[in-house]
């Protein structure tokens, strides 16, 4: 009997060991850009990124320490010099969006701040520098034809926009992701592009993500992207990607 119970002490021991050995090695599948790559960028709008936005008391100190409006430019210039196309997901909401019955945690706090409001679908009236409105750095390259802006997401991931739709039709397959916010709207991008076949690499310091009392997002973001993800870059390794 004391033979067996030294036997099963040792198989979860070794169990453990093993386990602890692979997740401390950690594989990085790697990541290839080649013709059927694109950059998807989530949310670089002015509640998110400027100091003026609704949500900046929650995620300034990540976008500054991330150099995050800097490093989303930088994907901008990256892309319009090596031929990649970008493709924007939004968030907007309409004033029929606020008459949701039930929310998550987040979506209240977005709606009882009116980020990213829009009076209507149909118009652009004051959508001209408001918070739903694109950060102004990045107009002159949105505005230009490598650039493709979606329908808006709703809460967090693509399901109820076009970007799926949109890559396909463009023959992606392979999607380098970035924008913001990292434990949000980019994890859930990245999850649900991943579920519907396309190989994604995050570009993790041009994210960001709420920083509460006893709550880092950043931190579960990063931690996520690695996980997730076939591979996570700096902003300078994809320059010198590009580079090579």
């Amino acid at each position: 009997m004391k033979t067996q119970i030294l036997k099963v002490a040792l198989t979860l021991v070794v169990t453990v060991v093993t386990t602890t050995q692979i997740f401390a090695q950690l594989p990085d599948p790697g990541f290839e850009i080649d013709g059927t790559t694109a950059i998807v960028i989530t949310d670089p709008q002015n509640d998110f990124l400027s100091p003026n936005g609704v949500a900046w008391g929650l995620v300034g100190e990540s976008v500054t320490k991330n150099n995050t409006v800097e490093n989303l430019e930088t994907l901008f210039k990256l892309a319009e010099a090596n031929g990649i196309k970008v493709f924007i997901s939004p968030h907007y909401y309409y004033e029929h969006d606020h008459s949701w019955k039930f929310e998550g945690a987040l979506e209240v706090a977005m709606h009882g701040m009116g980020m990213f409001d829009r009076g209507d679908q149909l118009s652009v009236d004051g959508f001209d520098g408001s918070g739903a409105d694109f950060l102004e750095r990045y107009k002159k390259y949105i505005e230009k034809d490598f650039v493709t802006v979606v329908g808006p997401h709703k809460v967090f991931g693509p399901e109820q926009n076009d970007l799926s739709l949109q890559l396909r039709k463009q023959k992606i397959d392979k999607i380098i992701l970035a924008g913001m916010s990292g434990n949000l709207c980019v994890e859930s991008h990245m999850r649900e592009l991943l579920e519907d076949g396309f190989e994604v690499a995050i570009v993790g310091d041009a994210t960001a993500s709420a920083i509460l009392p006893g709550y880092d997002g950043n931190a579960a973001a990063q931690t996520n992207f690695r996980f997730i993800s076939s591979h996570v870059y700096t902003t300078e390794e994809l320059k010198n990607e590009f580079n090579k």
